[in-house]
């Protein structure tokens, strides 16, 4: 799993405001965090884990890793019970580059999940990874 910060969190971070990246980087540092590399990994290693795109609607209906679930960030308190996980069961967040999913990963942990990875580099990675994607 990542340890090591990923060089391109600076040119994204310019982006965010203060507040906004100082929330991420407080939820980073709390959650368990992977790249596109250690995704890949895990499917190909055949492990039982979800992902869950927690981008916008529109964003996942652009493109989205093949097999992911689709539970908005906006939402995902009110509706992750939906999907019946086990609180040990391994959970794969991801959004665009990986902001978003350490929020969404940070709260789930709040609400008792145990195994919640959020995937640093998120959609570009993905892409950059050649994983499979579903496309309109």
């Amino acid at each position: 799993m990542l340890q090591e910060p990923n060089p391109l969190r600076n040119i994204m971070a310019k982006q965010h405001s203060p507040r906004f990246i100082a929330a991420v980087e407080r939820a980073r540092s709390a959650v368990n965090e992977c790249t596109a590399a250690d995704l890949k990994v895990m499917m190909d290693d055949g492990l039982p884990f979800t992902v869950l795109d927690v981008r916008e609607q529109h964003e996942f209906e652009a493109g989205h890793l093949e097999g992911a679930l689709h539970l908005g960030k906006g939402v995902m308190e009110r509706d992750i019970e939906k999907f019946n996980l086990e609180d040990d069961h391994c959970i794969v967040l991801y959004c665009g580059g990986g902001y978003r999913s350490a929020l969404a990963a940070s709260s789930l942990q709040d609400m008792g999940w145990t195994n919640v990875i959020s995937l640093w580099g998120g959609w570009r990675g993905i892409q950059s990874e050649g994983l499979p994607l579903t496309l309109p």
